[in-house]
């Protein structure tokens, strides 16, 4: 399985039993799965989408936005909680404004799920914990 380092976007190939032992990157040593949102720019985006093998799934999110600050520590717990099955993203769409346009990103806060660079599902609105939890595990993502 390939894991995209969240420091320095080293592709890094992981055996699957190995998810759980927290694995390092091979170039810069930082953890892969830091079971925390990372936070995505333009620049990041297109290479940590496309080169995961695991799921990523994108917060697009606005400082101003109420249910977005809302969102924030669901998205985090979850983030911990489900870290070796799928890759927790932000994309903050003030400041990234031509992602945020490039998905068609019409309300906030809105979750998409990718899978080597495609979105197979999104929902917009905000949730609880076991909401999301829900709603990520119930995905069909080959």
């Amino acid at each position: 399985m390939n894991i995209v380092c969240p420091a320095c976007q080293a592709i890094n190939r992981v055996p699957d039993e190995r998810l759980a032992q927290e694995p390092k990157c091979g170039k810069c040593g930082s953890p892969l799965l830091q079971g925390k949102p990372l936070e995505l720019n333009g620049a990041s985006f297109p290479r940590f989408v496309a080169k995961n093998d695991l799921p990523v799934v994108v917060d697009f999110w606005a400082p101003w936005c109420g249910p977005c600050k809302m969102m924030g520590p669901v998205f985090a717990q979850v983030a911990s909680e489900l870290k070796t099955r799928f890759i927790f993203v932000k994309v903050n769409t003030e400041v990234e404004q031509g992602v945020a346009q490039q998905f068609g990103i019409r309300s906030i806060p809105t979750l998409a799920i990718f899978k080597n660079g495609s979105e197979v599902n999104r929902v917009a609105g905000a949730m609880d914990a076991s909401g999301l939890k829900n709603w990520l595990l119930s995905q069909k993502i080959d």
